[in-house]
């Protein structure tokens, strides 16, 4: 649980995967359906969706990760838009963060649009680095990703 009585749990079931399709659809231009997501934690043994409850909310944020070998990538993150701005990313990434090390990751990866300036900050706090430019990456509208990589884990 956190500070402001926030919840972070793996999700193990397809129980909230309409809420977690919902968020997706809302948040992303090119989202991943609810049936890629059934699929990908049906069919991968590295595929996890972590799930941030917030009091009277059902699913108030998520991130869905890759946990391969050593090595942490950061597939989706999200927030409700209305619960924005209240720490609740920062939250979450710290937990799954520190899942990952736990679970032997050393690094972690991610790609994020050039243009999404939140997103940025939220990284570089929690000890990314730029070091690559996927160029045109994204569609809808096109634009470059950012390649970030956050080399020790240890410390998450």
């Amino acid at each position: 649980m956190t500070d402001d009585g926030c919840t972070i749990e793996r999700l193990v079931s397809e129980e909230d995967l309409d809420s977690v399709a919902a968020l997706e659809a809302e948040t992303f231009a090119n989202p991943w359906t609810r049936d890629m997501l059934a699929r990908e934690l049906r069919q991968s043994d590295v595929a996890r969706v972590y799930v941030l409850r917030a009091a009277g909310t059902r699913v108030a944020a998520f991130c869905a990760c890759w946990l391969v070998f050593d090595e942490l990538h950061v597939n989706t993150v999200a927030v409700d838009p209305s619960l924005r701005r209240r720490g609740l990313a920062t939250a979450l990434m710290q937990h799954v963060l520190a899942d990952a090390a736990r679970d032997g990751a050393l690094q972690a990866t991610l790609e994020v649009r050039r243009s999404n300036e939140p997103a940025l900050e939220l990284y570089r706090r929690l000890g990314f680095a730029v070091e690559a430019v996927r160029p045109r990456y994204y569609t809808s509208p096109e634009e470059d990703a950012l390649i970030l990589w956050r080399r020790n884990l240890s410390s998450a």
